[in-house]
């Protein structure tokens, strides 16, 4: 995140702030709108789409259900195959079990792939700060850290860059002038990295799925820098969110089918990793040791609940963030969380018990609904974000103008003369104030709206005005009804109604 949008203390402060950076918005609004219409198109080949966004759904509300059994089932089995299995209640539990991991290997650096538990806990920073050098080697990733930032999108970190601010920033790092040029600059990162992944002590990675039946989980990637990970260091540490679980292998069909399509259109990602165990005797590679640590840190506060558990089945592909039409305009860093998008925007207050701080970016959203039309688990966003909005203003942290405002519509809307003047007075104003058939004004409550978006004024005549006229087209256009059905219509009638009469 940059130092100004760090420093920004509300959404609306952050978001103006985006909205004030063209190349951001340009760059968003590309990228999600390239990830969207190929989510449409490969949901479309595959066919049958809405059946499997069910079947997604019905797994993972069975397992969200039974998460203490597979837990405890995935648990078994992996100590079973030789993993160091660690629960952590709090960010901080996990943060100090994988110091404690690094510095029993006496490491100096570690190797990670993305992983979006890692950035919730800040786990950099602290392997930084006891001297151990934490390196991302996804290029998304690595190129953000390079900026000192963090990651705008969940699958697409740097969507808010370049190719000639990359460059500027690889140049830096390779004490020469590189060619804005993608070729050179991933060649120039490949190389880097090469020789990162051959000095590592441990290997970092996220976790897609966790498969209960044989205690494996499950990484999907595109560019094979997880392979590295989990293959060249002699330690490997999982971090892994509770809610990862699903029950089976065959399970993993329905989600290796939705998650690449909802994230990126793909069929399938490049590479689908499936590890049960460190390295074995007939094994050509592989970890020495293996660690995965089960991170809490504020999920379970969700099972039961009936507003926020149906959140725990998120699979993390990021499809809500290329739907929502308030992210493709400010961008993931404007919600100032780990998590952006219409999923941050719940999920974030969802881990957190501040109210007044964190329901604040619920209000960046328009309640359209897009993202649970993305979703392919059919989570329900757009009510949690009206839930999280309730809440705010029941603590007490309602806007006062809005809430006059409200109060002041309800009192007119409430009563049909009312309504009737205040759309004629309206009508009228919007003769006086409206330019090319819109309103431009930035005064008042107008001026948070038009800064960036022309209010349109009101028609000459509304709806009301306009009924008996509708009425009577309608009538004109309808087509006669075929003399056969109209009888069979009339006759189910009178049964209809004999039946009720009799009743």
């Amino acid at each position: 995140m940059s130092a100004a949008r760090g420093q920004a203390s509300s959404v609306k402060e952050r978001a103006d702030l985006a909205l004030n950076d063209e190349f951001l918005r340009k760059a968003v609004k590309f990228t999600t709108e390239r990830l969207r219409s190929g989510k449409i198109q490969a949901a479309e080949q595959h066919g049958n789409w809405d059946d499997w966004r069910e079947r997604g759904r019905q797994i993972r509300l069975h397992t969200i259900a039974h998460l203490d059994y597979y837990l405890n089932e995935f648990t078994n089995n992996a100590r079973a195959n030789g993993v160091h299995v660690h629960f952590a209640q709090t960010g901080a539990e996990a943060v100090q079990i994988s110091l404690q991991i690094a510095q029993s290997k006496s490491a100096k650096s570690v190797v990670k792939s993305k992983s979006m538990v890692s950035e919730e806990l800040h786990l950099n920073h602290a392997l930084e700060g006891v001297g151990i050098e934490a390196i991302e080697t996804d290029l998304g990733e690595y190129i953000i850290q390079l900026a000192g930032e963090t990651p705008s999108h969940i699958i697409i970190p740097a969507i808010h860059k370049n190719r000639y601010q990359i460059a500027d920033l690889l140049s830096k790092e390779a004490g020469e002038e590189l060619a804005p040029d993608t070729t050179i600059l991933a060649g120039f990162v490949r190389k880097k990295l090469r020789e990162k992944f051959l000095e590592a002590d441990i290997g970092m990675t996220g976790c897609n799925f966790a498969i209960a039946e044989t205690g494996s989980m499950v990484l999907f990637e595109n560019e094979g820098n997880a392979r590295m990970v989990t293959t060249v260091p002699k330690t490997q540490i999982t971090l892994m969110g509770m809610e990862r679980i699903i029950p089976s292998w065959t399970d993993l069909e329905v989600m290796a089918t939705l998650l690449p399509r909802s994230a990126t259109g793909q069929k399938l990602t490049v590479y689908m990793s499936g590890i049960t165990g460190p390295k074995r005797s007939a094994d050509a590679d592989g970890p020495e040791e293996m660690h995965i640590i089960i991170v809490d840190n504020g999920r379970s506060n969700q099972l039961g609940n009936p507003e926020f558990q149906e959140l725990l089945n998120c699979i993390r592909c990021g499809a809500c963030l290329n739907a929502c039409p308030v992210y493709r305009h400010i961008g993931g860093h404007a919600y100032g969380g780990t998590y952006s998008g219409p999923i941050g925007a719940v999920l974030t207050p969802s881990l957190q018990s501040n109210v007044g701080e964190w329901d604040d970016i619920a209000n960046a959203s328009s309640l359209c609904g897009a993202c649970y039309e993305a979703c392919p688990v059919k989570i329900p966003l757009h009510d949690m974000l009206v839930f999280l909005r309730r809440r705010k203003v029941e603590a007490g942290y309602d806007n006062k103008m809005e809430t006059i405002g409200m109060k002041g519509f309800a009192a007119v809307a409430g009563k049909s003369k009312r309504l009737i003047t205040a759309i004629k007075l309206g009508q009228l104003g919007t003769k006086l104030v409206a330019r090319d058939g819109g309103i431009r004004l930035k005064i008042g409550p107008l001026k948070g709206w038009n800064t960036y978006r022309v209010l349109p004024s009101l028609p000459s005549k509304s709806f009301r005005d306009q009924w008996d006229k509708l009425q009577q087209e309608v009538k004109q256009d309808t087509p006669a009804m075929d003399p056969a059905m109209k009888a069979r219509m009339e006759a189910f009638q009178q049964k209809r109604q004999g039946g009720n009469g009799h009743g």
